[in-house]
Formats: C-alpha cells, sequence, structure tokens
C-alpha cells in the first residue's frame, strides 16, 4: 500500500460550459408561444408545424424549445411530483430586468414571488403550463455577499420593485 495521495481524476464540468436551452412540453403551442414572445420578448427562429417552435434572443437559434409531441392538451403536473422547478433567464444588466418587469405589468403576468439574494435579484412568475420562470440579473462577483472567511453568503429578502422600475 503506498502513502501517497492521488489526485481524483478531473471529473468537473469546463467552467466556460453554459446552459444553452430549455426545451419544454406544453399543452397548447400557440399559448405558450404568445407568452415566450409577447410576454418575455423571446422571437421564434422556427416553427415545425402545430408541434413545435423555437424561440431565442439576439439572433441565438433558440433558448426555448417548445412542444406538444407528448402533452397537447395536457395538464400540469400536480403538487409534489418531481420534475422542473424553474427556468432561469439571466438579463445583462438590472436596467434589462427592470425592462422586463414592465414588460410583464403590460402584460397582465402576475408575479410569484420577488427576491433580492445578495448575488442577484430575481422575479418568479409562472408559464402558461405553470412551468416556473426566473427572470434575474446576476451583481458584479466582487459585490457578492461573503462571510469573514470569504465564503459565499447567499440570502433571501424581498426585492424593492419600485426601485427596480427606477433602473
Amino acid at each position: 500500500m503506498s502513502n501517497e495521495i492521488e489526485s481524483p481524476p478531473s471529473s468537473a464540468i469546463d467552467p466556460a460550459a453554459v446552459v444553452g436551452h430549455v426545451h419544454l412540453k406544453v399543452a397548447d403551442l400557440q399559448r405558450s408561444i404568445r407568452f415566450y414572445s409577447d410576454a418575455l420578448g423571446f422571437e421564434v427562429t422556427q416553427r415545425m408545424g402545430d408541434d413545435a417552435a423555437f424561440l431565442g434572443a439576439g439572433g441565438y437559434h433558440h433558448h426555448v424549445g417548445l412542444n406538444t409531441w407528448e402533452s397537447s392538451g395536457g395538464n400540469p403536473p400536480p403538487a409534489g411530483s418531481t420534475g422542473l422547478y424553474h427556468v432561469a433567464f439571466r438579463y445583462p444588466n438590472r436596467a434589462a430586468l427592470a425592462t422586463a418587469f414592465r414588460r410583464l405589468l403590460e402584460s397582465s403576468i402576475p408575479l410569484e414571488g420577488a427576491a433580492d439574494h445578495g448575488v442577484s435579484e430575481a422575479l418568479y412568475l409562472r408559464d402558461p403550463d405553470r412551468n416556473g420562470v426566473e427572470l434575474y440579473y446576476d451583481r458584479p462577483w466582487q459585490d457578492w455577499p461573503r462571510d469573514s472567511a470569504g465564503g459565499l453568503q447567499m440570502f433571501t429578502r424581498a426585492l424593492d420593485l419600485e426601485d427596480l422600475l427606477r433602473a
């Protein structure tokens, strides 16, 4: 038996990896397209007949895929079941998040919550199929709350929505 300590194999994901898109099963394709395009502002980049659509921002092929392949006319999963908790869309700055919030207000989309997490500010809502949606922006990492040892100290506090609208 060797006394040498072996380094574990590098199994960490590449730090440059990102979530590329979310693909959701929906009950009514047109209703979901209206929500993701009209209320959130994504652009339809491609349709696959009456069964699927892909929506993106900034010319990207798609951030959101929607389909009715297994879910046309279906119901949301019942409370207490597994599945997607929420999908989160990160905005580049606070002003962009404020613009998104104004868009929600104009579309009469209710919030389920709004939180300041120290590292970010977030708005929480539901899409037409009751999927959780988070709209947020990250504060610069140097402004993240830390303890005396430098460890991250996230929290959840009420977000001042009036202050956000002034951004």
